[in-house]
């Protein structure tokens, strides 16, 4: 079998090719800058716009749910209030970075990748991408790389998570996925239902509540949800008093920390921590009865990601008596709303269906090696970065315990210590391969549907270091600085 790409031309060479325009991508392209000087490269963007998940979410209040000093760069301070950003801010603060440092430069928009294929024989890969087609007029071509880094996150762009209620057809109202938010959508004045309670309901309910008449969170069982401050007041203190720089490192330090501690604190004394979380709780609702029944989750804090409200605005809203939150099962959709397996009819204009993503591992990209593709559920992931099976490959996969940022740039650095070390040794491949068996591992371990639903198409993590993907910055930053390139990794040398 001849090798797809092994002897047939491409439009274009590249020494590394960055897949994603989005936080991760951007950072990665400013490692490959200022660590790899003088390699080419490109960042192949399939959407219009800087931003990824940033530019795709548009519904009301969208926002960050970890903080912006560890969730931004670590090269360009967060210089604005806000500690949970709105998308508008962190979608420009993401376009004038990339700006800044010429990066923007580097973006092929409207390009997708289709297919991604190695060659053992030319050590390189041959990239099958997809440029326009808003206009109809899509163009074909290949490039080829020595280095293909994936930084298109795991969530499917083009489908979210959408279960099947019955009735639906029945509803008289407009039902609406998060994902994809009409930009004509109104519902001032009007009765709105949010199906979920992660992240985006209960971001949606209180931004919602502004307009509408009423709003109704529906979930079918609770999840564990803390109030943060909206503005860090220790921040704009040291900020008043320091250079910028010298105020982002002491401030993101001071986050970092707090953030290992208090997941620390979750997972080694799960009873303190439910009784701490509820106990704040109630001290905002002041209704012990509301707090037991709807934001008490069965499951431990942190078995599932935990979700941050600014100043407590979730809680604030249903105290006002401007949404409530209903814990029950939907039976069927009817013409006028939602009825539940209780009886109630939740009477709705407007239904929100905040029922999750999906996973896609790798933006949708399928490895193949010499025309094969490379089953990722197979393979295992070194350093959370590089994968078994596949050369001078990457992915970037940020953490669920923290900032993503935070894995994401240690996963740039890696890539980028990867690359200086091949050219150093004049190697054309490198492969992470490991010395003994490795026991599997789900890559995340989270117990939450969207994760459950998708995982075992994924690659695995194992269960020793390297080979284990730790949830803590420290400890990674301090292993990946003494990561041994010549152990774990199994080269070739160019010819």
């Amino acid at each position: 079998m001849k090798p797809h790409g092994a002897d047939e031309p491409a439009d274009e060479h590249l020494d590394v090719v960055i897949v994603g325009a989005g936080l991760s991508g951007i950072g990665a392209a400013y490692r490959l800058q200022t660590r790899c000087p003088g390699r080419s490269y490109a960042v192949l963007e399939a959407r219009a716009a800087v931003g990824g998940t940033w530019d795709l979410f548009r519904y009301p209040g969208v926002r960050s749910d970890s903080d912006m000093y560890t969730l931004g760069y670590v090269f360009r301070p967060w210089r604005e209030g806000k500690s949970l950003a709105d998308g508008d801010s962190i979608r420009r603060y993401i376009e004038q970075t990339a700006h800044e440092h010429g990066i923007d430069q580097h973006i092929r928009f409207s390009t997708k990748v289709l297919a991604v294929d190695w060659s053992t024989i030319s050590a390189r890969w041959t990239v099958t991408i997809e440029e326009g087609g808003a206009d109809g007029c899509a163009t074909r071509r290949t490039l080829t790389c020595n280095f293909l880094y994936s930084c298109a996150g795991y969530y499917d762009y083009d489908s979210g998570h959408s279960p099947d209620f019955p009735g639906t057809d029945s509803f008289d109202g407009t039902v609406v996925h998060p994902q994809f938010w009409p930009e004509d959508l109104d519902y001032t004045g009007k009765r709105v239902v949010v199906i979920g309670s992660g992240a985006t309901a209960v971001t949606l309910v209180p931004a919602m509540a502004e307009q509408a008449e009423h709003v109704t969170m529906l979930q079918r069982s609770p999840t564990w949800i803390s109030s943060v401050p909206g503005r860090d007041r220790i921040a704009d203190r040291l900020r008043k008093v320091l250079p910028a720089r010298a105020a982002h490192r002491l401030i993101r330090g001071k986050n970092i920390a707090f953030s290992i501690g208090f997941y620390q604190f979750c997972r080694r004394q799960p009873q303190r921590a439910r009784k701490l979380l509820t106990g704040l709780t109630t001290r905002i609702l002041e209704d012990k009865e509301a707090v037991a029944e709807h934001f008490t989750p069965r499951y431990d804090p942190w078995d599932q990601r935990l979700c941050a409200v600014p100043d407590a605005d979730l809680f604030v809203t249903v105290k006002k008596g401007q949404a409530e939150v209903v814990t029950d099962h939907i039976d069927t959709f009817v013409p006028e709303g939602i009825r539940l397996r209780s009886g109630r009819v939740l009477d709705a204009d407007v239904v929100v269906t905040a029922t999750g993503l999906k996973l896609l591992a790798f933006g949708g990209i399928t490895p193949h090696v010499d025309g094969r593709p490379v089953r990722l559920s197979e393979q295992f992931v070194w350093r959370g970065a590089m994968i078994t099976g596949v050369p001078n490959f990457a992915v970037c996969i940020g953490y669920t315990n923290a900032s993503w940022t935070l894995r994401a740039d240690l996963s740039h650095r890696l890539v980028c210590k990867v690359l200086n070390h091949m050219d150093r040794h004049g190697l054309a491949t490198a492969v992470p391969e490991p010395d003994q068996p490795l026991a599997e591992r789900p890559l995340l371990e989270l117990t939450a549907g969207y994760v459950q639903r998708s995982i075992d198409a994924f690659p695995r993590q194992g269960d020793r270091s390297p080979w284990l993907m730790r949830q803590n910055y420290l400890l990674d930053i301090l292993s990946g600085m003494r990561a041994d390139l010549r152990r774990d990794l199994r080269v070739s040398p160019r010819p």
